[in-house]
């Protein structure tokens, strides 16, 4: 995300868009070393307290031990994703992530089902998945002007990207903290409640994948007006993304009621399991509405590099809201934890209303 930023910047300058993306691959680095050596500290306290049955606790350890091998894989990808997305250029992402997932799903069937490696097969099937992305993309970047990283850029020049990214780092890591507890506390109710909550967050994912389309768009061409100086570019292009975002997300909920029970059968044939994912599906048919203020204003802050006030948001929704909101409702169980998830995707936007006014007034001050 802070590669697109900063990518669409040089691209709507002209200049420059190279030397964003060999800064940014010259940071991979540093993050993957910070992300194995967390790994390495946390994942031997943090599973058992993540609850589950034993079984559960080793199936996740064998698979996250093998994930973590796809780490330079993925960290690259994200800096080529985000350089694509930045220059507008977001076919290949597409052509990229296609390929890999296809090769994923494959690999997935054939260890799983032929050579019943479960949870270690689904692994070993993404982290070969996710190398042939990054070969992909790089071939693709290079085509595109990138022959080299380059040598290691001035510390001056990574401040940028440093400043921005230390921003997204807080909100991302807050988020992903959300959905670890989120996780965790279906865990502790049973296995039934683990897994439909863990069906009805994949199906998040599908839904956060289609309204972050139109996040994309306001990432790459919000920074690319804001490079142009041009502010009532800066606001055609967040209306304009805004109410597509809007239709989606309507269209997304309209679908899941109409079609939503039957998906749900087709996810799982188990008996026990289909009452229980039942009972909490409405929560899912409404979520592409909830969720898509504050899909759509991560979108048009990251574009016009507002990222302190993306993490303020997120401390907020996170610590304001969610836990709070938790505590109070934790008799409800499931449904209590449900709606606690509710208030904080809608906090989100609310607690970035105020630096998006300022946007949409004075969008010279972002300039």
């Amino acid at each position: 995300m802070g590669t697109t930023s900063l990518a669409a910047r040089a691209e709507g300058r002209r200049q420059g868009q190279v030397a964003v993306l060999q800064h940014a691959l010259w940071l991979v680095l540093p993050v993957l070393i910070l992300v194995l050596s967390t790994a390495a500290l946390t994942l031997p306290w943090l599973l058992p307290l993540m609850g589950g049955s034993g079984a559960v606790q080793e199936g996740a350890r064998d698979y996250l031990l093998i994930r973590l091998c796809a780490a330079p894989a993925v960290l690259g990808q994200y800096v080529l994703t985000g350089w694509f997305i930045g220059l507008g250029r977001t076919r290949i992402p597409l052509i990229v992530l296609t390929i890999a997932n296809l090769i994923n799903a494959a690999l997935d069937y054939l260890f799983v089902f032929h050579l019943h490696m479960t949870s270690g097969g689904v692994a070993l099937g993404s982290v070969i998945a996710d190398y042939s992305g990054l070969l992909l993309a790089l071939l693709a970047a290079y085509r595109l002007g990138l022959v080299s990283p380059g040598k290691r850029p001035p510390l001056a020049l990574l401040a940028p990207m440093l400043r921005i990214n230390r921003h997204l780092f807080v909100r991302t890591l807050l988020l992903l903290g959300v959905f670890a507890f989120f996780t965790a506390q279906g865990a502790r109710q049973g296995e039934l409640v683990l897994a439909a909550n863990a069906m009805l967050i994949a199906l998040l994912m599908l839904i956060s994948n289609a309204l972050d389309g139109f996040a994309h768009a306001a990432e790459s061409l919000t920074g690319q007006a804001l490079g142009q100086q041009q502010p009532q570019t800066v606001r055609r292009t967040i209306a304009l993304t805004g109410v597509d975002m809007l239709i989606m997300a309507l269209l997304l909920s309209l679908a899941f009621v109409a079609a939503g029970p039957w998906l749900l059968q087709q996810l799982t044939d188990n008996p026990q399991l289909l009452p229980v994912l039942s009972q909490y599906q409405n929560f899912l048919f409404w979520l592409p509405v909830i969720g898509m203020a504050g899909f759509w204003l991560d979108g048009v802050f990251i574009g016009a590099q507002a990222t302190a006030s993306m993490r303020n948001a997120m401390i907020a929704a996170a610590l304001l809201v969610f836990l709070p909101l938790w505590w109070l409702t934790s008799d409800w169980g499931n449904s209590g934890l449900w709606w606690s998830f509710y208030a904080f995707m809608l906090a989100r936007a609310v607690f970035m209303y105020r630096t998006f006014l300022t946007l949409w007034r004075s969008p010279q001050n972002f300039m």
